[in-house]
């Protein structure tokens, strides 16, 4: 479990957390197949977060969800890392088990170590874990285009 913080926001950040917690709702009811699939489209393009983004984050989950203190750790770790999603960044988000007392947990990682965990990163077991996606180097255009684009220059 998360250790509470007492935290505010401001104003103007507020919305965008409490959509994040909307969507963290809807995610948890998933399958645990179709949480994976989603989270691995949302991955997509997204740097990887550095452990201050995470707690940022996740500051700004617990700030506007008063639920998400306690034991609701698969929605508060889905909702924290659709907020880090929407900022741009993608930490490791994890699903497994917690080894002493043995116990189902969700969590995120970054920098690799547990963002908001009281135990350090051996007191986890993940048994799923989405990390950042692999960099691509990005393409100027599609190699259509490039096809195209040479084909009209041709002419």
């Amino acid at each position: 479990m998360a250790v509470p913080r007492a935290t505010t926001i401001p104003f103007r950040q507020r919305p965008a957390a409490l959509i994040a917690v909307g969507v963290g709702r809807v995610l948890a009811h998933l399958s645990p197949r179709r949480i994976r699939v989603v989270l691995t489209v949302l991955r997509r393009h997204a740097a990887p977060a550095t452990y201050h983004q995470a707690t940022v984050a996740l500051d700004a989950v617990l700030a506007v969800s008063v639920l998400y203190g306690g034991r609701y750790c698969l929605q508060r770790s889905l909702a924290t890392t659709v907020l880090c999603r929407m900022r741009g960044v993608w930490p490791t988000w994890c699903t497994g088990v917690r080894t002493a007392p043995f116990i189902a947990h969700a969590w995120i990682e970054a920098d690799g170590q547990p963002v908001g965990e009281p135990q350090g990163p051996g007191y986890y077991r993940p048994l799923i874990v989405i990390p950042p996606s692999p960099r691509v180097p990005p393409r100027t255009r599609s190699r259509r285009r490039q096809r195209l684009s040479q084909r009209y220059l041709d002419r």
